[in-house]
Protein backbone atom coordinates (compact mmCIF):
# COMPACT_ATOMS: atom_id res chain seq x y z
CA UNK A 1 0.00 0.00 0.00
CA UNK A 2 1.47 3.78 -0.76
CA UNK A 3 4.39 1.88 -2.43
CA UNK A 4 6.86 4.54 -3.34
CA UNK A 5 5.43 7.45 -1.06
CA UNK A 6 6.78 8.73 2.45
CA UNK A 7 5.40 8.38 5.53
CA UNK A 8 5.95 10.97 8.36
CA UNK A 9 4.54 13.23 11.27
CA UNK A 10 4.43 16.98 10.43
CA UNK A 11 4.16 19.49 13.14
CA UNK A 12 1.49 21.96 11.97
CA UNK A 13 1.45 24.40 15.05
CA UNK A 14 -1.47 23.29 16.68
CA UNK A 15 -1.96 19.90 15.36
CA UNK A 16 0.93 17.28 14.60
CA UNK A 17 -0.52 15.49 11.81
CA UNK A 18 0.22 11.67 9.82
CA UNK A 19 1.12 12.16 6.23
CA UNK A 20 1.95 10.31 2.97
CA UNK A 21 3.28 12.13 0.12
CA UNK A 22 4.94 10.69 -2.94
CA UNK A 23 5.44 11.46 -6.50
CA UNK A 24 6.75 14.66 -8.56
CA UNK A 25 4.68 17.00 -10.38
CA UNK A 26 2.08 19.72 -9.94
CA UNK A 27 1.01 19.15 -6.25
CA UNK A 28 -2.37 17.56 -5.23
CA UNK A 29 -4.29 17.31 -1.64
CA UNK A 30 -6.68 14.31 -0.88
CA UNK A 31 -8.59 14.59 2.69
CA UNK A 32 -10.38 11.24 3.37
CA UNK A 33 -13.52 11.21 5.31
CA UNK A 34 -15.15 9.82 8.08
CA UNK A 35 -14.39 6.68 9.58
CA UNK A 36 -11.54 6.69 7.46
CA UNK A 37 -7.60 7.55 7.45
CA UNK A 38 -5.74 8.72 4.72
CA UNK A 39 -4.98 5.23 3.76
CA UNK A 40 -8.66 5.16 1.96
CA UNK A 41 -6.51 6.81 -0.90
CA UNK A 42 -4.57 3.71 -1.76
CA UNK A 43 -5.96 2.49 -4.64
CA UNK A 44 -6.58 6.09 -6.19
CA UNK A 45 -2.85 7.49 -5.38
CA UNK A 46 -1.03 5.96 -7.23
CA UNK A 47 -2.77 6.45 -9.70
CA UNK A 48 -2.53 10.18 -9.58
CA UNK A 49 1.40 9.82 -8.93
CA UNK A 50 1.07 7.81 -12.50
CA UNK A 51 -0.01 10.83 -14.05
CA UNK A 52 2.25 13.40 -13.26
CA UNK A 53 1.08 14.56 -10.04
CA UNK A 54 2.61 15.16 -6.29
CA UNK A 55 0.20 13.16 -4.02
CA UNK A 56 -0.37 14.42 -0.26
CA UNK A 57 -2.52 12.38 1.57
CA UNK A 58 -2.51 13.22 5.48
CA UNK A 59 -4.83 12.26 8.13
CA UNK A 60 -7.05 14.91 9.52
CA UNK A 61 -7.01 16.42 12.77
CA UNK A 62 -8.76 13.95 15.25
CA UNK A 63 -8.38 10.90 12.68
CA UNK A 64 -5.99 8.50 12.17
CA UNK A 65 -2.61 8.25 13.66
CA UNK A 66 -2.74 12.43 13.50
CA UNK A 67 -2.77 14.49 17.10
CA UNK A 68 -6.48 15.06 18.89
CA UNK A 69 -7.06 18.54 19.42
CA UNK A 70 -8.03 19.23 23.01
CA UNK A 71 -11.75 19.99 23.15
CA UNK A 72 -13.64 23.16 23.18
CA UNK A 73 -16.93 24.07 24.07
CA UNK A 74 -18.00 25.15 21.24
CA UNK A 75 -16.41 23.17 18.97
CA UNK A 76 -13.81 25.38 17.40
CA UNK A 77 -11.17 23.01 17.69
CA UNK A 78 -12.57 20.47 15.27
CA UNK A 79 -14.24 23.00 13.40
CA UNK A 80 -13.71 22.52 9.81
CA UNK A 81 -11.91 26.02 9.58
CA UNK A 82 -9.09 24.61 12.22
CA UNK A 83 -8.56 21.81 9.97
CA UNK A 84 -8.32 23.75 6.93
CA UNK A 85 -5.89 25.86 8.46
CA UNK A 86 -3.51 22.83 9.31
CA UNK A 87 -3.74 21.95 5.83
CA UNK A 88 -2.64 25.09 4.81
CA UNK A 89 0.66 25.06 7.01
CA UNK A 90 1.16 20.74 5.83
CA UNK A 91 1.34 22.17 2.33
CA UNK A 92 3.18 25.27 3.16
CA UNK A 93 5.51 23.08 5.23
CA UNK A 94 5.95 20.22 2.33
CA UNK A 95 6.72 23.82 -0.40
CA UNK A 96 3.37 23.94 -1.81
CA UNK A 97 2.14 27.60 -1.65
CA UNK A 98 -0.70 26.41 -4.43
CA UNK A 99 -2.13 23.10 -4.98
CA UNK A 100 -5.22 21.13 -6.19
CA UNK A 101 -7.71 20.15 -3.52
CA UNK A 102 -9.47 16.96 -3.23
CA UNK A 103 -12.17 16.03 -0.16
CA UNK A 104 -14.45 13.35 0.55
CA UNK A 105 -17.38 13.29 3.15
CA UNK A 106 -16.11 15.03 5.78
CA UNK A 107 -12.74 16.04 4.11
CA UNK A 108 -15.10 17.44 1.57
CA UNK A 109 -15.92 20.03 4.17
CA UNK A 110 -12.43 21.17 5.09
CA UNK A 111 -11.63 21.10 1.39
CA UNK A 112 -14.67 23.47 1.00
CA UNK A 113 -13.63 25.79 3.69
CA UNK A 114 -10.23 25.84 2.92
CA UNK A 115 -11.30 27.26 -0.84
CA UNK A 116 -13.11 29.88 0.57
CA UNK A 117 -10.96 30.94 3.37
CA UNK A 118 -7.57 30.67 1.41
CA UNK A 119 -8.87 30.91 -2.82
CA UNK A 120 -5.04 31.84 -3.42
CA UNK A 121 -4.12 28.77 -2.39
CA UNK A 122 -6.43 26.38 -4.07
CA UNK A 123 -5.85 26.27 -8.02
CA UNK A 124 -8.63 23.78 -8.28
CA UNK A 125 -11.09 22.19 -5.98
CA UNK A 126 -13.06 18.57 -6.38
CA UNK A 127 -15.76 17.42 -3.75
CA UNK A 128 -16.77 14.11 -3.60
CA UNK A 129 -20.29 13.36 -2.40
CA UNK A 130 -20.51 16.82 -0.67
CA UNK A 131 -23.04 19.86 -0.46
CA UNK A 132 -22.25 22.77 1.74
CA UNK A 133 -23.31 21.75 5.72
CA UNK A 134 -25.71 24.53 5.56
CA UNK A 135 -27.43 23.03 2.58
CA UNK A 136 -28.11 19.87 3.97
CA UNK A 137 -29.51 21.55 7.52
CA UNK A 138 -31.78 24.07 5.43
CA UNK A 139 -33.56 21.28 3.69
CA UNK A 140 -33.80 18.77 6.75
CA UNK A 141 -37.34 17.19 6.50
CA UNK A 142 -38.55 13.72 7.44
CA UNK A 143 -36.77 11.53 4.71
CA UNK A 144 -33.36 13.51 5.46
CA UNK A 145 -33.60 13.03 9.02
CA UNK A 146 -34.84 9.52 8.55
CA UNK A 147 -31.46 8.63 6.33
CA UNK A 148 -29.03 11.03 8.34
CA UNK A 149 -30.29 10.20 11.93
CA UNK A 150 -26.18 9.68 12.90
CA UNK A 151 -25.49 13.80 12.06
CA UNK A 152 -28.53 14.38 15.07
CA UNK A 153 -26.93 11.35 17.19
CA UNK A 154 -23.30 12.31 17.16
CA UNK A 155 -24.30 15.64 18.24
CA UNK A 156 -25.32 14.33 21.80
CA UNK A 157 -23.09 14.66 24.56
CA UNK A 158 -21.12 11.39 25.65
CA UNK A 159 -24.23 8.93 24.51
CA UNK A 160 -23.14 8.08 20.98
CA UNK A 161 -19.11 7.28 22.23
CA UNK A 162 -20.25 4.41 24.23
CA UNK A 163 -22.45 3.02 21.94
CA UNK A 164 -19.91 3.01 19.42
CA UNK A 165 -16.96 1.75 21.47
CA UNK A 166 -19.18 -1.18 22.66
CA UNK A 167 -19.01 -2.97 19.62
CA UNK A 168 -16.89 -0.44 17.07
CA UNK A 169 -16.21 -2.98 13.99
CA UNK A 170 -20.42 -3.72 14.56
CA UNK A 171 -20.96 0.05 14.42
CA UNK A 172 -18.92 1.16 11.15
CA UNK A 173 -19.03 -1.79 9.04
CA UNK A 174 -16.18 -1.91 7.66
CA UNK A 175 -14.84 -4.59 5.09
CA UNK A 176 -11.19 -6.16 4.47
CA UNK A 177 -12.37 -7.49 0.99
CA UNK A 178 -13.54 -3.97 0.03
CA UNK A 179 -11.35 -1.91 1.79
CA UNK A 180 -7.90 -3.77 1.19
CA UNK A 181 -6.57 -5.89 3.80
CA UNK A 182 -3.86 -2.75 4.97
CA UNK A 183 -6.11 0.12 4.50
CA UNK A 184 -8.91 -2.06 6.76
CA UNK A 185 -6.31 -3.11 9.44
CA UNK A 186 -5.50 0.86 9.47
CA UNK A 187 -9.07 1.78 9.63
CA UNK A 188 -10.05 -0.98 12.61
CA UNK A 189 -7.06 0.34 14.77
CA UNK A 190 -8.48 3.73 14.46
CA UNK A 191 -12.02 2.79 15.28
CA UNK A 192 -10.96 1.10 18.60
CA UNK A 193 -9.10 4.19 19.70
CA UNK A 194 -11.65 6.20 22.27
CA UNK A 195 -9.79 9.39 21.66
CA UNK A 196 -10.16 9.27 18.02
CA UNK A 197 -14.01 8.48 17.94
CA UNK A 198 -14.24 10.85 19.84
CA UNK A 199 -12.43 13.33 17.92
CA UNK A 200 -14.51 11.97 14.85
CA UNK A 201 -17.67 12.75 16.79
CA UNK A 202 -16.65 16.62 17.81
CA UNK A 203 -15.78 17.01 14.04
CA UNK A 204 -19.76 16.30 13.50
CA UNK A 205 -20.62 18.36 16.54
CA UNK A 206 -18.36 21.19 15.17
CA UNK A 207 -20.56 20.55 11.38
CA UNK A 208 -23.80 21.62 13.25
CA UNK A 209 -22.96 24.36 15.47
CA UNK A 210 -20.00 26.68 14.35
CA UNK A 211 -19.54 25.18 10.71
CA UNK A 212 -22.74 25.87 10.05
CA UNK A 213 -22.18 29.45 11.24
CA UNK A 214 -19.31 30.30 9.30
CA UNK A 215 -21.36 28.67 5.61
CA UNK A 216 -24.17 31.34 6.51
CA UNK A 217 -21.89 34.09 7.22
CA UNK A 218 -20.37 32.93 3.67
CA UNK A 219 -23.72 33.50 2.07
CA UNK A 220 -24.49 36.10 3.67
CA UNK A 221 -21.78 37.93 2.73
CA UNK A 222 -21.38 36.76 -0.91
CA UNK A 223 -18.85 34.60 -0.68
CA UNK A 224 -17.97 31.72 -3.51
CA UNK A 225 -15.37 28.96 -4.56
CA UNK A 226 -13.56 30.76 -7.07
CA UNK A 227 -11.26 28.15 -8.31
CA UNK A 228 -12.76 25.38 -10.78
CA UNK A 229 -14.67 23.15 -9.02
CA UNK A 230 -15.44 19.52 -9.79
CA UNK A 231 -18.46 17.77 -8.16
CA UNK A 232 -18.44 14.06 -8.17
CA UNK A 233 -21.41 11.95 -6.13
CA UNK A 234 -21.69 8.63 -5.83
CA UNK A 235 -24.78 6.93 -7.47
CA UNK A 236 -25.63 4.29 -5.43
CA UNK A 237 -25.77 6.76 -2.32
CA UNK A 238 -28.73 9.19 -1.71
CA UNK A 239 -27.31 12.42 -2.90
CA UNK A 240 -29.56 12.57 -6.25
CA UNK A 241 -32.24 11.05 -3.58
CA UNK A 242 -32.57 13.59 -1.70
CA UNK A 243 -31.65 16.98 -4.15
CA UNK A 244 -32.00 15.52 -7.33
CA UNK A 245 -28.99 16.84 -9.58
CA UNK A 246 -26.62 18.13 -6.61
CA UNK A 247 -24.91 20.23 -9.28
CA UNK A 248 -28.01 22.70 -9.28
CA UNK A 249 -27.38 23.30 -5.08
CA UNK A 250 -23.76 23.96 -5.93
CA UNK A 251 -24.05 27.09 -8.21
CA UNK A 252 -24.61 29.29 -5.74
CA UNK A 253 -21.74 28.50 -4.32
CA UNK A 254 -19.31 28.45 -7.14
CA UNK A 255 -18.61 30.56 -10.35
CA UNK A 256 -17.26 27.45 -11.97
CA UNK A 257 -19.33 24.14 -10.82
CA UNK A 258 -19.11 20.94 -13.21
CA UNK A 259 -19.42 17.52 -12.70
CA UNK A 260 -21.15 13.94 -12.60
CA UNK A 261 -22.03 10.84 -11.02
CA UNK A 262 -19.56 8.01 -10.17
CA UNK A 263 -21.16 4.48 -10.08
CA UNK A 264 -20.08 3.26 -6.98
CA UNK A 265 -21.43 3.48 -3.20
CA UNK A 266 -20.21 5.88 -0.88
CA UNK A 267 -16.67 5.26 -0.28
CA UNK A 268 -15.86 5.51 -3.98
CA UNK A 269 -11.83 5.39 -3.61
CA UNK A 270 -12.28 2.18 -2.99
CA UNK A 271 -15.01 1.09 -4.49
CA UNK A 272 -14.46 2.90 -8.08
CA UNK A 273 -10.74 3.89 -7.68
CA UNK A 274 -10.41 3.47 -11.65
CA UNK A 275 -13.41 5.29 -12.68
CA UNK A 276 -12.92 7.82 -10.32
CA UNK A 277 -8.93 8.65 -10.83
CA UNK A 278 -9.81 8.80 -14.09
CA UNK A 279 -12.17 11.90 -13.52
CA UNK A 280 -10.16 13.42 -11.16
CA UNK A 281 -6.97 13.15 -13.80
CA UNK A 282 -9.18 14.77 -16.46
CA UNK A 283 -10.02 17.65 -14.43
CA UNK A 284 -6.27 17.69 -13.03
CA UNK A 285 -4.79 18.33 -16.46
CA UNK A 286 -7.20 21.00 -17.94
CA UNK A 287 -5.49 23.90 -17.97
Amino acid sequence: MFEGFEEERIDVGLSRLFVRHGGEGRPVLLLHGHPRTSATWHRVAPQLVNAGFRVICPDLRGYGRSSKPTLTADHSAHSKRATAQDMLALMSALGHEQFALVGHDRGSYAALRLALDHPEAVSKLALLDCIPISEHLARADATFATKWWHWFFYAQPEIPERVIMADPECWYHGSAREMGQENYDEWRQAIHDPDTVRAMLEDYRAGLTIDRQHEEADRQAGRKVTAPLLLLWSLRDDLEDLYGNPLKVWEAWASDVSGHGIDSGHHMAEEAPSELSAALIKFLQLP
